[in-house]
């Protein structure tokens, strides 16, 4: 799926730290715990909470976060819609990156096992 340059940009500029707090209420309201949050983006990025910390702090843009991330090699199981776009048909690297948190996210609030979210074979 092709997404506009301007959506791309976007997505590169927007910081972390604005939508780092989203994402913490999304899973709270869903009974989800911050560790829980923290356990997934590590999975994804790489960062642990000391790095995440320092992120949200410096409040980096996507662009860098994913800059500085280590993607999880598996992180191209990551299969589904998420803000109506198919996740692995993305073709902007940064964009497909952020909609793989994004869905990750969106499964922990949904109550899946942290299994099938770190994609556990």
């Amino acid at each position: 799926m092709n997404t506009s340059d301007t959506h791309n940009q976007r997505m590169a500029n927007m910081t972390f730290t604005t939508v780092y707090p989203m994402y913490l209420g999304k899973v709270e309201k869903k009974g989800r715990t911050k560790d829980e949050l923290h356990q997934v983006i590590e999975w994804l990025t790489g960062f642990d909470k000391k790095k995440l910390q320092e992120l949200i702090e410096e409040k980096v843009t996507f662009e860098i976060f994913f800059q500085n991330a280590t993607l999880n090699p598996n992180a191209h199981l990551i299969t589904g819609v998420i803000c109506g776009y198919r996740v692995e048909e993305i073709e902007n690297p940064l964009t497909q990156q952020v909609r793989y948190l994004d869905k990750l996210v969106d499964e922990l609030a949904k109550g899946r096992k942290m299994e099938k979210i770190l994609r556990v074979a």
